[in-house]
């Protein structure tokens, strides 16, 4: 007869772990939680839609976009990788606003410090594209320190 001590470790016996998930999901063929690209993504749509509710009158048709990382050309001669890129419209054609998640991510190491990164990247395009101060266009905005 087994004692109960190695009956439990049977089940582990090949040192393997836990078999099948952690959490079972809600929904089924859906993951429990949410990948970062889509944290990231509700971030960005939850500051974009602030300040383009706020000044929606001025900015005119902008289109927003996240990407992973930016196209750098070999010619490249600048040390550091931009985090977003603003293509001014014309005509029927949108204003176009890119974030670049990775090298956001990248510069951040807590979830506080990438709300305040995607914050300041916005609402610097914003102003620049208004041409107005930042401070001008979100309340929240801080200057960083240089």
């Amino acid at each position: 007869m087994e004692e109960p001590a190695q009956r439990g470790r049977r089940r582990d016996r090949r040192g393997r772990g836990m078999r099948g998930p952690g959490v079972m999901p809600g929904r089924s063929g859906l993951p429990e939680r949410r990948t970062r690209r889509e944290r990231f993504d509700d971030l960005v749509l939850d500051t974009v839609t602030d300040i383009d509710l706020r000044w929606q009158d001025r900015l005119g048709l902008v289109e927003y976009a996240v990407e992973d990382a930016p196209q750098i050309p070999d010619d490249w001669t600048s040390g550091t990788v931009p985090l977003s890129s603003l293509v001014r419209g014309s005509g029927a054609t949108p204003t176009r606003l890119v974030l670049f998640r990775r090298p956001i991510e990248h510069r951040c190491e807590t979830r506080a410090d990438l709300e305040a990164m995607v914050l300041t990247v916005v609402v610097e395009q914003v102003a620049e594209l208004l041409g107005i101060d930042p401070e001008l266009v979100d309340p929240r905005y801080s200057a960083p320190e240089e």
